[in-house]
C-alpha cells in the first residue's frame, strides 16, 4: 500500500482513515455534560446570585501535563507498529531471498522448485491469518493443494508448519539430490529467520501496553474534561458556548487516546490504520513467482483488505 500525497483540506474533513467516526459519540457526551453544567450554573447564580466556577490556573497546568502525557502514549504505540512494519519487511526480504538460492543452488528438479515456492508464497498469507486470530483461507488449496490446506488448517500454528514443510523439502534437497552442504545451510538459516520475524510479530500482539497506564490517562482525561466547564464559566461571558469549547477540547484529547490505543494492535483490520498485510502478502506472492515462474501453481486471487 502506498502512502497517498495529502492534500489539506481534503485530509482536514475526511472520514475515512479518522478516528472520528470513533470518538464522535464520546465527544458529544462530553458536550452534554457541558450543558448540564451551565444549566447548573444558571440555576446557581439565580439562587445565590454569584457564578459557579473554579479557577482556570489549575487546568491550565493540568493540559500541559496531559497533552504530554498523551504524546507518549502515541509514542509508545506507534514504536510497536513501526516495529512490526520492520518485521514484515524482513519477512518481504527474507521470502525473495530464500526462494532466489533456491531455485539458484537447489536441485535441478522443476517439481521440487515448484513445491518449495508454493510453500514460501503460501508463508507470508498464514502469517496473516495466525496474527489476525484466522484459519487458512480456502483459495490457499490453489497454492498448497487441498492436502496441503487441510494440514494447516489442522495445524496448532501455522507459519511453524509451513516452515517445516520447507524444511523437509531442503533436507530432501540434501539427501536425495546432493544438495551443496553449504547451500543449504544457507538457506536453511534463511528459513529459519523467518519464524524469527512472526515470533517478534506474535511478541507484539501478546504484549499489549500495561492496563494500568491506559487507564489512568483514561481517568485523568475524564476529570480534567468534566471540570473544564467549571473552569470557563469565570472566563466565558456567553456561559451556553461553553459545550461546544469544551467539546472542541474533548476531540483531540479522546482522538489522542484512542489512536494510541489503535497502535498497540497493528495487524487487526478492526484497527485505526492497521498494517497492510493484505497488500504485503500479495506483493510477496507476485515477487516469488517472478523468481520462479511456477508452472503448477495457479494465480492466487485474493480479496483486498
Amino acid at each position: 500500500m502506498h502512502q497517498r500525497s495529502g492534500n489539506f483540506w481534503r485530509d482536514s474533513i475526511a472520514l475515512r482513515g479518522s478516528a472520528t467516526p470513533l470518538v464522535a459519540i464520546d465527544v458529544f457526551i462530553i458536550g452534554i455534560l457541558a450543558y448540564l453544567v451551565c444549566l447548573l450554573s444558571t440555576w446557581y447564580e439565580s439562587m445565590f446570585q454569584t457564578r459557579l466556577g473554579l479557577e482556570v490556573a489549575p487546568h491550565e497546568l493540568a493540559g500541559a501535563i496531559l497533552g504530554l502525557l498523551l504524546v507518549l502514549r502515541t509514542n509508545a504505540g506507534y514504536e510497536r507498529w513501526w516495529e512490526s512494519r520492520k518485521l514484515w519487511g524482513g519477512i518481504v526480504n527474507q521470502s525473495r531471498n530464500l526462494v532466489i538460492n533456491a531455485v539458484n543452488f537447489g536441485p535441478d528438479d522443476q517439481r521440487w522448485r515448484d513445491e518449495f515456492t508454493s510453500w514460501a508464497i503460501a508463508f507470508p498469507f498464514v502469517c496473516r491469518n495466525s496474527l489476525r486470530g484466522e484459519r487458512a483461507g480456502s483459495d490457499l488449496e490453489a497454492v498448497v493443494g487441498k492436502d496441503g490446506l487441510d494440514e494447516l488448517r489442522n495445524a496448532q500454528h501455522m507459519p511453524s508448519f509451513v516452515a517445516g514443510k520447507m524444511a523437509a523439502l531442503l533436507q530432501e534437497a540434501r539427501i536425495r539430490h546432493k544438495m551443496d552442504s553449504f547451500a543449504f545451510l544457507q538457506i536453511d538459516t534463511q528459513r529459519a529467520q523467518l519464524i524469527d520475524h512472526i515470533g517478534g510479530c506474535e511478541r507484539i500482539l501478546k504484549t499489549p501496553l500495561p492496563s494500568a497506564y491506559s487507564i489512568s490517562i483514561r481517568r485523568f482525561i475524564m476529570f480534567f474534561l468534566l471540570t473544564l466547564p467549571f473552569a470557563l464559566l469565570h472566563r466565558v461571558e456567553i456561559i451556553w458556548i461553553i459545550p461546544l469549547v469544551t467539546m472542541l477540547v474533548a476531540y483531540p484529547l479522546i482522538s489522542l487516546d484512542h489512536i494510541g490505543e489503535t497502535l498497540q494492535d497493528p495487524f487487526s483490520k478492526r484497527s485505526l490504520n492497521h498494517l497492510p498485510l493484505d497488500e504485503i502478502s500479495k506483493t510477496i506472492d507476485t515477487n516469488l513467482r517472478a523468481i520462479n515462474p511456477p508452472e503448477t501453481i495457479p494465480a492466487l486471487v485474493r480479496e483486498s483488505a
